[in-house]
This record gives C-alpha cells, sequence and structure tokens, in this order.
C-alpha cells in the first residue's frame, strides 16, 4: 500500500459495511465516520451534502456517481473504481488513493488539497477550478488530462508525468522542468514565464 504524506497512518475504523448493494442509492445529506466500506456497489449513486470523515473504502464502485457539495475527509481508497464519476464542489482533504481506477473521472471545483495520489492513472481525468495544494501526485500518469484553473502551490510533482496534458491557468510553482514530463503540454504565457524562470532563464521584453 502507498503511503500518506509524513508517514501518517491510516486512521481506524469502528464498523463495517460488506458487499452491499447501493447501485443508484440516493447519499444526500448522509454521515459516516470510520467506516470500513468493502465491495460496494455505489454505481450511478448520487449525493449532495454527504460527509464520510476517516473512512476507508476497499473495493468499492463509484462508477457514473454523481456528488455535489460533498466531503470525504482524510479517506482511504483501496482499488476503487471512479469511471465516469463526477464530483462538483466537493473535499477530498487528507484522503489517499490507492491502486484505484480514474478512468474519465470529473472533479469540478472543491478542495483536494493533501490528498494522497502516487502513482495514479489520471491521463483520461479531468480536474477543473480544483485545490490540490500540497497535493501528493509523485509519478502520478496525467499525459492528455486536464488540469485546467487548478491550483498546485506545494504539490509533490517529482516525476509526475504531464505529457500532453492541458495545464492553462494552474498555479505552476511547485513544478520542476528537470524532474517534470512536460512534452506537449499545454500552458498559456504567464506559466511559459514561470517555467523559464525555474529553468534560470531571464526574460525580458524585446
Amino acid at each position: 500500500m502507498v503511503d500518506r504524506l509524513h508517514g501518517r497512518p491510516a486512521p481506524p475504523t469502528d464498523t463495517t459495511v460488506r458487499s452491499g448493494d447501493w447501485d443508484s442509492r440516493d447519499l444526500a445529506d448522509e454521515e459516516h465516520t470510520r467506516v470500513l466500506f468493502i465491495d460496494i456497489d455505489m454505481t450511478e449513486a448520487r449525493s449532495e451534502g454527504a460527509v464520510f470523515s476517516e473512512c476507508t473504502f476497499r473495493g468499492v464502485r463509484f462508477n457514473v456517481s454523481t456528488h455535489t457539495s460533498s466531503a470525504f475527509l482524510n479517506c482511504t481508497f483501496v482499488r476503487c473504481a471512479f469511471f465516469d464519476s463526477t464530483f462538483t464542489g466537493c473535499k477530498f482533504v487528507g484522503s489517499l488513493f490507492d491502486g484505484c481506477t480514474h478512468d474519465l473521472m470529473k472533479a469540478d471545483g472543491g478542495d483536494w488539497s493533501f490528498a494522497g495520489l502516487p502513482g495514479a492513472d489520471l491521463r483520461r481525468s479531468s480536474f477543473r477550478d480544483v485545490r490540490l495544494r500540497e497535493a501528493d501526485l509523485t509519478a502520478a500518469r496525467c499525459s492528455g488530462a486536464v488540469f485546467r484553473n487548478v491550483d498546485l502551490s506545494g504539490a509533490l510533482l517529482h516525476k509526475t508525468d504531464f505529457t500532453g496534458c492541458d495545464l492553462r491557468g494552474s498555479e505552476l510553482s511547485s513544478l520542476d522542468p528537470y524532474t517534470t514530463e512536460l512534452r506537449n503540454a499545454i500552458i498559456d504565457p504567464y506559466q511559459a514565464i514561470v517555467i523559464a524562470n525555474s529553468l534560470g532563464l531571464v526574460v525580458r521584453d524585446a
């Protein structure tokens, strides 16, 4: 299992929900704390204002689910599937993703600060207007993904692959072009200056 930032252990859980069928379930305003969810089918589930605190999800299928203004705080996701799932204005602060699939996952707004996504395959995912401050994206595969207007301040980006990624409007001050793959990435003029400065170049008007 991948490690959390600074080696912090996953929060312990107090109760277990196993092999449940939550397909198309409405999770609006539900609250769950320190629950272990195992092999739950949440396909096409929807939530608004739900709160999951320090929960662990193992083998849970979030496929085609939609979540609005919900929170997954300091949670752990192990081998979960997020195919075509949508998270609008949601919080994943301090949560860790280990061996999950994120194909066509969409995050629009919200706070994913301190989230752990080391080695994650995000190649067909989309993050727009999301806060990913001090998130762990070490060796994450983001080629062809969309990271528009994303706050990556203090994020760990060592060996992150942004090949062909749309990074326009994102905060890139933590990006080291010597240790991050940026070939064919799409950036705006201001970001070009930031990256040029990080390479030790001096940018001047003609």
